[in-house]
């Protein structure tokens, strides 16, 4: 319990953590919910604490857009007098940990339930995490990047930007797990997510949406044309053969491109368009193995 809870506090006077045996805590206070917004954009916080006084406050809140981007890292406790259960309930569907009366939020009973909903929201994005990690190649499955995806659609109806989704089908994997078996073919992934990776700045986000395809999340870009430089160039950087069990291995790249909001709004508008597009595209470049030759001309991407 050494490291502190960032806290980011709205709405009554911030309660006064600093000798509760459940802490430390640094407790940063907003005013309003668009305050509170910004600074979820400027720094991590562990848990958000909302007190709601309006009679309607329970239902605004459950209304507001950013709740979806506060509650997927933040653990959120709601402070509102005499809410109703119905109200409750659907704050707690929509990813809230609890929501108190006030006289269950006095600063060493809030302390409490603070530090418990922290620790239950790390171990459920520990447990998350695990599920929604492609197991061949370390990355988000199909299922973590439409989670995300989701939430940043969320912030996109409050924040309007462009973004864009592309898929890349891999040609050639089939063909190194039929020469050189599973775990080459396997080994093969990893290293195709790794210069992915490579290419990419940290905010983007690569998945393993299939066996043979990676899809990558542009979540913020400057100009409509950007998706589709992004994946010449990452389909590029996958024509340098790949050493794979003392072999030469070469892929071919077929690209999908979708962008929001011109191509649809919602997560799976997006990606079956950049699918669609990546199944009926041309390969650009040629897979096929020889054997390695050694110098530079083979990655290793380990």
């Amino acid at each position: 319990m050494n490291e502190p809870i960032q806290l980011l506090h709205m709405g009554a006077a911030a309660p006064d953590l600093s000798t509760s045996a459940y802490g430390p805590f640094v407790v940063h206070e907003v005013p309003s919910l668009d305050d509170l917004a910004q600074a979820l954009d400027s720094q991590h916080y562990d848990a958000i604490v909302l007190h709601q006084n309006r009679h309607d406050g329970l239902r605004q809140l459950a209304l507001w857009p950013g709740l979806a981007r506060a509650v997927l890292d933040a653990a959120v406790l709601v402070v509102a007098p005499e809410p109703a259960s119905g109200e409750a309930l659907r704050l707690v569907q929509l990813g809230a940990q609890d929501v108190l009366p006030p006289h269950e939020a006095h600063p060493a009973a809030l302390a409490r339930a603070m530090r418990l909903a922290v620790e239950r929201k790390r171990l459920e994005r520990a447990a998350r995490k695990a599920y929604a990690t492609d197991l061949a190649t370390g990355l988000p499955n199909h299922g973590q990047l439409m989670e995300h995806m989701n939430h940043l659609l969320a912030l996109r109806e409050r924040e309007p930007a462009v973004m864009a989704l592309l898929a890349l089908r891999i040609e050639g994997l089939a063909a190194t797990e039929a020469r050189l078996g599973t775990e080459s073919a396997n080994v093969l992934r990893r290293k195709v997510a790794v210069r992915l990776r490579s290419g990419l700045r940290a905010s983007d986000v690569v998945a393993a949406v299939g066996v043979d395809t990676f899809a990558v999340l542009l979540a913020w870009i400057d100009d409509a044309g950007d998706g589709e430089r992004v994946a010449v160039k990452l389909a590029q950087s996958l024509q340098r053969p790949f050493t794979v069990a003392g072999q030469d291995v070469a892929v071919a790249v077929c690209v999908g491109v979708s962008q929001y909001p011109q191509h649809g709004k919602d997560a799976d508008t997006l990606l079956r368009r950049a699918l669609g597009q990546a199944v009926d595209g041309r390969p650009i470049g040629r897979s096929g193995l020889s054997p390695h030759a050694g110098g530079a001309a083979a990655a290793n991407d380990d």
